[in-house]
């Protein structure tokens, strides 16, 4: 199918809209409180999160922010293949990335949004 053009995130608590597209949920464990008919997800990128060990090490502090950054784009070199054949098969030339973290700056869909972006650049 096709070329993603857009990628965009948002937190799981906001209202889905007609302009997310393709909305994949980019948590290894499901949000909490959210019920999975209200989310409307395409798909849950669980294995794309960052590992339990490094994300119960980051823990959303700001100060970890950039070895976090750099530890989980070394888990996502490892799953580049598939990450890229997912998206080359998207429906939709827009991407949501959905993340239920507090921190609008400091979460792995921000990492996750720029490592397609930079790495995987043929399809977004």
């Amino acid at each position: 199918m096709g070329v993603v053009k857009k990628i965009c995130i948002k937190r799981v608590y906001e209202e889905p809209s007609a302009q997310d597209g393709y909305r994949i949920l980019v948590d290894r464990l499901w949000p909490r409180g959210v019920h999975k008919e209200q989310l409307k997800i395409d798909f849950w990128a669980k294995d794309w999160a960052p590992s339990d060990e490094l994300r119960k090490w980051f823990a959303h502090d700001p100060q970890k922010w950039e070895a976090f950054s750099k530890k989980y784009i070394e888990e996502l070199i490892s799953k580049e293949n598939a990450i890229k054949e997912h998206l080359s098969n998207c429906p939709s030339p827009t991407v949501t990335l959905l993340y239920s973290a507090k921190d609008t700056v400091h979460n792995q869909a921000v990492v996750l949004k720029s490592f397609i972006e930079t790495k995987l650049k043929d399809i977004a």
